[in-house]
């Protein structure tokens, strides 16, 4: 999971004055996976259709329509954008806009979670990763009882000054940013307003047709 500070320039705030682009949560490991993923079907799908016989260019352009839509709602679109008035959560199937004064918190269980006005919604560009924070406790068990941290395989590498600092999981740093901004910004005039949600129409039409056009083949097989 990767997050990219604010930096001067337009947000998606609306309006003419002047604002700092928003805080970016993507998973980075989602992203690549996302493309490696989408250069396959691709590649074999389009090989299909091009190179098929009988029916086997149809039925490959309906998988297309399903995979490709699919693999991009699951890996790519993801993303939590945080700026000075509210809060963006860019889910695989929807998308949930949150002012900063609906939030009532932001936590981090077994996933990373939104709680405003009485809902709660998953940020799926947050995953929370029990391995890295057991070992971020285990680290930081190690240096309140004076031992040395271990680094390296097996721990046999020369701890660096680094290693001498607590950690935190990737997760649980993105939770206390976002909660650090809506305490910031929640009582600003600017931040008030209504959660609202929009489904992804642009990524569940196709993916409709797609299916469709598989029944259409199956029951005419």
């Amino acid at each position: 999971m990767s997050s990219q500070p604010p930096a001067s320039g337009p947000s998606d705030h609306g309006g003419d004055e002047p604002s700092y682009a928003d805080r970016v949560y993507r998973s980075g490991s989602a992203l690549a996976g996302g493309v490696l993923m989408l250069a396959v079907a691709v590649w074999l799908g389009g090989d299909a259709v091009l190179r098929g016989d009988g029916r086997v260019p149809v039925v490959s352009l309906a998988a297309l329509l399903v995979a490709v839509p699919l693999i991009v709602a699951m890996t790519l679109r993801p993303a939590v954008y945080a700026g000075e008035r509210r809060i963006r959560i860019r889910n695989p199937f929807r998308t949930v806009v949150a002012p900063w004064s609906a939030v009532e918190t932001v936590r981090a269980r077994y996933s990373t979670e939104l709680v405003a006005q009485g809902r709660t919604y998953q940020m799926w560009s947050i995953p929370v990763s029990l391995r890295a924070r057991s070992r971020a406790q285990r680290h930081n068990q190690r240096l309140a009882s004076g031992e040395s941290p271990r680094r390296g395989l097996f721990g046999v590498s020369a701890p660096s000054p680094d290693d001498y600092q607590e950690r935190t999981a990737p997760a649980d740093v993105a939770v206390r940013e976002l909660r650090e901004l809506a305490e910031r910004h929640r009582e600003e005039p600017e931040a008030r307003g209504e959660v609202t949600t929009r489904w992804s129409w642009e990524l569940l039409a196709p993916m409709a047709a797609g299916l469709v056009l598989l029944l259409i083949l199956w029951i005419t097989a």
